[in-house]
């Protein structure tokens, strides 16, 4: 069910005639009131069903599909762009299930391709990296293989980081709607795990029967402003954060509480008291209200311990994929040295590591490397050191002690590497790449590069980590030419 955040309201900007182009003729402004009838064309990245009509109008529609008619619902308008929603259904295209896990797709727009068939959102995702990929002559020939899928299509998401906004007596935990501050109210998701959802429902009546001020980033008055969920699959447990704009111990420790009656299965409650403003959802400072403080969780044969700050893939089944296929496409022999840069809490490095000489793990975010060590200890794995600091400039340092290298992972953020560390890994001269990526977009760019400092790129495989969005992560392997 959809509550609007009452803080700020949805609003509709309209844009005069213009000339869009040279011999176009110009279109009529738009209103809330104007329910165009449409025929989507094609799907854009962000999963928007588009179309452009005769008058040079772009129209992006969430919640529609290539070969829908539809009625869409306007919402705003920006220079020569329509944003809408579907507004009705006139004739379904073939790509669109006949029972999709979800009927509110379209207002929440969280999972933009879960009304697709998933056959096709496996062809719509490798078509994305070929489209890409067909923008760089030079890596023509490289083989896309067909997508890998995880276990689960639905309630695969371990992790939820929601806005809570509202008042206690009716509270809205839930996500932002794109492009807007309008919270969508979540009960039921189908890509969260059942327990998620069971801990949001007890959150909400324990607001409510607390009368836990909310807070508002207007007026900068109240307390709870997020609630963050982790769940352990391999303990069936989890781990919720009240993130709050400062410390007020009584009503977090009985809302937390009332949480832990009414779900048995949440083991571990903190406080993390964030009062800055701005988007960053976790401050620096954390209150446990639980003597256990950690969860551990396993993939493949590597146990994990996940702390309150702690990333960690939301979804198991399908980082299983993706460090299996690493692993592989390694062929450690058990004499190499792997060089495992933006290595987070260690996952892709403690993988390796059964079939490696040494691995060196490097990271930027110290509270990674430290969770990476203690993974380390965990597994009892004692050929894995991990580097707190820029990789520019630990690569810098390995280049000079002429440390030799045999194989490099880079599994950057997702704006890829920059030039300059793309550069220092090619002069190291590690015999193979394995490239790990979470933007085809920035990935090709990288591959382009790499092409030109002398590492071709043989084969990409995708892995679906987040079925029914338009996210898709892909592993490349690249040779020394």
């Amino acid at each position: 069910m959809k509550k609007n955040n009452p803080y700020k309201p949805s609003t509709l900007s309209t844009c005069k005639p213009t000339e869009t182009t040279a011999g176009v003729k110009p279109f009529a402004p738009l209103t809330k009131k104007n329910i165009p009838e449409l025929r989507i064309t094609s799907l854009d990245e962000d999963g928007y069903g588009t179309v452009r009509n005769e008058e040079g109008m772009t129209f992006k529609v969430s919640g529609a599909l290539p070969g829908d008619v539809i009625f869409a619902g306007v919402d705003h308008v920006a220079g020569g762009t329509a944003f809408c929603h579907l507004k009705k259904l006139q004739q379904p295209s073939l790509l669109r299930s006949s029972n999709p896990p979800c009927r509110e797709s379209a207002d929440c727009f969280g999972c933009p391709l879960i009304a697709m068939k998933y056959s096709e959102q496996k062809n719509w995702k490798r078509g994305m990296i070929l489209a890409e990929i067909a923008k760089y002559p030079a890596l023509s020939g490289v083989v896309v293989h067909p997508l890998l899928s995880p276990d689960n299509l639905i309630h695969y998401r371990t992790t939820a980081k929601m806005t809570v906004a509202g008042k206690y007596s009716e509270p809205f935990i839930g996500i932002y709607r794109r492009a807007s501050h309008d919270v969508y109210d979540l009960e039921r998701c189908p890509i969260h795990h059942p327990l998620i959802d069971k801990v949001i429902d007890a959150v909400r009546k324990g607001i409510k029967k607390g009368k836990v001020q909310v807070y508002n980033p207007q007026s900068k008055m109240g307390l709870l402003r997020y609630l963050v969920v982790r769940v352990s699959t391999y303990e069936k447990r989890a781990m919720v954060v009240f993130v709050t704009s400062k410390r007020s111990f009584n009503e977090i420790h009985h809302l937390g509480r009332y949480l832990q009656d009414l779900v048995p299965e949440v083991e571990i409650v903190v406080q993390n008291v964030n009062a800055t403003e701005g988007n960053v959802i976790m401050g620096q400072k954390d209150f446990f209200l639980t003597k256990k403080q950690y969860l551990t969780e396993q993939i493949g044969d590597i146990t994990f311990r996940i702390s309150s700050r702690s990333f960690f893939q939301v979804n198991n089944s399908g980082a299983n994929l993706i460090y299996s296929k690493v692993r592989d496409w390694a062929a450690l022999t058990g004499a190499e040295t792997v060089l495992d840069l933006y290595c987070g809490i260690g996952g892709i490095s403690l993988f390796l590591a059964g079939s490696a000489k040494d691995v060196i793990g490097v990271e930027v975010v110290e509270e990674a490397v430290a969770d990476a060590r203690m993974n380390a200890r965990i597994n009892s794995i004692k050929n894995c050191r991990f580097e707190a600091g820029d990789v520019a400039e630990i690569l810098n340092e390995m280049a000079g002690d002429q440390l030799p290298v045999d194989v490099a992972v880079l599994n950057p953020p997702r704006k890829g590497c920059d030039q300059s560390v793309l550069e220092r890994v090619a002069a190291i001269g590690p015999k193979s790449i394995i490239y790990v990526s979470c933007s085809p977009q920035s990935l090709i760019r990288d591959l382009d590069i790499l092409n030109k400092l002398g590492y071709l790129c043989r084969e990409i495989q995708p892995v679906d980590m987040f079925p029914q969005t338009v996210h898709v992560e892909n592993v490349a392997r690249l040779v020394r030419q």
